[in-house]
């Protein structure tokens, strides 16, 4: 019986599909919880995939 293939995405490079991150400062707030910095994916912009990249025709 075949099995059916997930659809392809197509995982950011740089991020590998984990496009945002929380970094801990080691501050912590007023009321003791820990500041963290939300940082986003500089290559995907929080999306975790890239658009498809067209190949040009050569003509020869």
């Amino acid at each position: 019986m075949s099995q059916h293939s997930p659809a392809r995405t197509r995982v950011c490079p740089e991020c590998d599909g984990f496009p945002v991150v929380a970094i801990a400062t080691g501050a912590r707030l007023p009321d003791g919880i820990r500041a963290t910095l939300h940082v986003t994916c500089r290559r995907c912009h929080g999306t975790g995939t890239t658009p498809a990249v067209r190949q040009q025709e050569v003509n020869a």
